[in-house]
């Protein structure tokens, strides 16, 4: 996040978008088909792409689509649905391809759910998302969000399928030769800065064939349409150099995961809520009092924010990933770090979340986090400024220093145990993510894995 003070958007001084203006652009600009994009529960992205001739009736709402062929979404008998586009969310892709351009050029609209009468649907994410920004909004609060998106790129095998070799061996901030993802790097933020996308830096991280691309700060729902078009963006580059680009948070044993950290901030009024030069560390009540709930409901976010089984092989110890439920201002083994600056870049660094998750719900369970503890005026812990990675069982239980759930199952009895994080899910989105997940930690334990035959086969 940068120091400028920040806006209720930042596209703020354009021009609206109307349905007469982007059906001029759709016109201008050759495009010959309209992707209406949407995502579901577990975080995948969809979508539904109509020809110039059903632009008129995508742009008034009136496509719909089979919900019953969606995870999550609804049942057979209750299938028909339509994607109410958001006009603010348009955009005309880059030509990723030669072949892609021969064929026509492409535009996205991102939608929200709703039923048939048009009612918006409960279990759509970005609806989840929006009635927690309208909460923080009747409070007197904006949250904007800054994001630190890693991803592998691995080879793909001759016959086009993913492998786990790395496309090289670099390490943290190293240059080419020896990196060689900087020239993908580069594309990458090409794309997404025609796209739209302020790209704040682009670097190799610790891990060989492992990468990062930040983009500026946003308000939540915005940053959010953004992780999921910075998605495609990057596995769609990456498939241009016959490359798999992987946000699997652990897909190589014995190195660091994949992250997304996630740099929040309340503001009020266009002022940073969280600064006061006059608090400790420089922090406001209102963020201590949103840390202290972030804290407070961490167990309970944790399904949400760290999706899968494989999450928790990233949260382990010694690879910089977080696995204490704590906060400091000056070592990265909390949960919760308090960057240096302050002012209107004053902020907490969530670090538990990973590239997994789908977007829409994890910050929405950040936010309804947040908002409980200002509610509640929580006061968090004493900030812990040693690396707690090195505290003994005692030392951790004097700091009232807890620990995530290290595994899925234990993620999602704490998520069914919160009932403030429950509540900003809603009831159909918490059923069937917890009925989803319950069924992939089955699948797993029912599993038997290369480690237990290698392990024990010739033992036993």
């Amino acid at each position: 996040m940068t120091s400028s003070k920040a806006t209720s958007s930042t596209a703020a001084s354009k021009t609206p978008p109307t349905k007469e203006s982007i059906l001029m652009e759709l016109q201008q600009g050759e495009v010959k088909f309209l992707r209406l994009q949407f995502t579901d529960i577990l975080g995948t992205t969809k979508n539904v792409e109509v020809p110039k001739s059903q632009f008129f009736k995508a742009l008034n709402g009136d496509v719909t689509f089979d919900g019953s062929a969606v995870e999550g979404f609804t049942r057979v008998e209750e299938s028909d649905m339509l994607l109410r586009p958001d006009l603010s969310t348009f955009l005309i892709y880059p030509q990723f391809s030669r072949e892609e351009g021969e064929r026509g050029r492409v535009a996205r609209l991102i939608c929200d759910v709703a039923l048939p009468d048009g009612t918006p649907f409960s279990g759509d994410p970005r609806q989840v998302l929006k009635l927690q920004v309208e909460r923080a909004r009747a409070l007197g609060f904006e949250m904007f969000v800054g994001t630190e998106p890693e991803f592998f790129l691995f080879e793909r095998t001759p016959s086009g399928l993913g492998s786990t070799v790395t496309h090289d061996k670099a390490g943290y901030f190293d240059l080419a030769p020896i990196d060689k993802g900087e020239r993908i790097r580069r594309e990458i933020a090409n794309k997404l800065v025609e796209m739209g996308f302020e790209i704040e830096a682009a670097h190799h991280e610790v891990a060989p064939g492992q990468h990062e691309i930040d983009f500026r700060y946003a308000p939540a729902l915005e940053t959010a349409d953004r992780i999921a078009t910075f998605k495609f963006v990057v596995k769609r580059v990456a498939l241009e150099y016959g490359l798999l680009a992987s946000f699997l948070p652990k897909p190589i044993p014995g190195v660091n995961g994949s992250g997304m950290h996630c740099h929040l901030s309340l503001f009020q009024g266009g002022v940073n809520a969280f600064a006061d030069p006059a608090g400790e560390h420089g922090l406001s009540r209102t963020a201590e009092a949103f840390i202290a709930g972030l804290l407070d409901h961490a167990g309970g976010m944790t399904a949400i924010t760290n999706p899968l089984v494989n999450s928790y092989k990233r949260l382990v110890p010694g690879f910089e990933a977080p696995v204490n439920i704590a906060w400091s201002t000056s070592n990265r083994s909390a949960l919760i770090r308090i960057p240096a600056k302050r002012g209107n870049s004053t902020r907490a660094e969530v670090r538990m979340p990973d590239p997994s998750c789908n977007p829409y719900l994890a910050l929405a369970v950040m936010l309804a986090a947040g908002l409980d503890g200002v509610g509640q005026q929580m006061e968090p812990p004493p900030a812990i400024q040693r690396n707690i990675f090195r505290m003994t069982v005692r030392e951790k239980r004097h700091h009232r220093v807890k620990e995530l759930p290290t595994d899925l199952r234990e993620a999602v009895e704490e998520l069914q145990k919160d009932e403030v994080i429950a509540q900003a899910l809603g009831e159909h989105v918490l059923d069937h993510f917890v009925e989803a997940k319950q069924a992939e930690w089955r699948e797993y334990s029912a599993t038997v894995h290369a480690w237990e035959l290698e392990r024990y086969l010739d033992l036993i």
